[in-house]
């Protein structure tokens, strides 16, 4: 198998379109490092590559899940391991793109061994984080998992919950099982990782001005149309694809508890606090990776071939 290329950036950074020519270079299989990407019900919102160019690329686990399963790390993890057999028989470069810090982690340091936690735990955290909310939250954390707790903030719903799962229904806490990793599938020392960027207020505008897209595009449905079909499926509001950027505020637009602009404003915004959350972990965790400037990327782009040619 040639070397692996991995795209990393913060959403709507155009990684996808980066790796649609680097896969029509180098003969690739583009696989999906974006958690929301994964569900089938979730196209439009979620920025999936479009049909066109999934014909053009062969692409593989975008929109394969669904939407009513709590999709984790570990089984993405699974389904990359399978993913890879398949590249490396087809003779392919896997060419991975996504901004999901996590399963790039879990890739190349492979992943913790936490043992299957019961559903009543998980659905009893998950319970109070709707009745209590995250502050209070962490809070519980910090009683029962300092160690953990220290580490995660108080608005990181999330991973609170995953905290507190772990230590109740393990009695360790996530940090000790997070040191006993399992054998990675990439090694960094053999890949090559790039990451896209933008200056920041310029990022920001393409996510506004994407969303108001996703919008307003009524040429094949939209993002209404998409929310709309969500609700009527009655998942569980504490799924992830529930919670994903844009469907709580489209949401709240379709049961009359804001008007549309109202919708759009405040899903624009929790897209630019979330973009802002991906650059800190892009900051600190893809120190090695390659930096590249979105805005220069034309003028870059045979350098980039020059490196990924030479260095197989």
């Amino acid at each position: 198998m040639t070397k692996p290329i991995l795209i990393a950036g913060a959403t709507a950074s155009g990684k996808s379109s980066f790796a649609m020519t680097l896969a029509e270079e180098f003969d690739g299989m583009i696989v999906n490092a974006d958690s929301c990407q994964v569900y089938k019900e979730l196209s439009i919102l979620s920025a999936r590559p479009s049909t066109g160019d999934m014909a053009r690329v062969p692409h593989r686990l975008y929109g394969h899940v669904s939407g009513g399963q709590a999709y984790s790390t570990g089984a993405w993890l699974d389904d990359v391991a399978e993913v890879l057999i398949e590249i490396k028989a087809k003779g392919k470069r896997p060419i991975f793109v996504g901004g999901t810090g996590l399963y790039y982690k879990t890739l190349l340091e492979g992943l913790s061994q936490v043992p299957d936690i019961a559903s009543e735990v998980r659905q009893f955290w998950r319970a109070e984080a709707e009745r209590l909310g995250a502050p209070a939250l962490h809070k519980v954390l910090s009683e029962k998992d300092p160690l953990m707790a220290v580490e995660l903030k108080p608005g990181d719903t999330q991973r609170i919950i995953r905290g507190l799962e772990v230590i109740d229904g393990t009695g360790k806490s996530l940090k000790h099982w997070q040191q006993t990793n399992s054998a990675p599938l990439l090694s960094l020392k053999e890949v090559h990782g790039f990451v896209v960027s933008w200056e920041r207020a310029v990022l920001y505008e393409r996510i506004d001005s994407r969303f108001e897209e996703m919008v307003a595009d009524e040429t094949a449905g939209n993002g209404l149309d998409e929310v709309r079909a969500l609700l009527e499926l009655n998942f569980d509001e504490s799924l992830p694809i529930m919670r994903a950027l844009g469907v709580p505020e489209l949401a709240g637009f379709l049961k009359n508890d804001m008007n549309l602009a109202e919708a759009v404003a405040l899903a624009q915004q929790q897209t630019r606090r979330y973009a802002k959350r991906q650059l800190t972990w892009l900051r600190r965790n893809m120190i090695s990776w390659n930096s590249l400037d979105a805005q220069d990327m034309k003028r870059l782009m045979p350098d980039i071939f020059s490196i990924i040619h030479e260095d197989c």
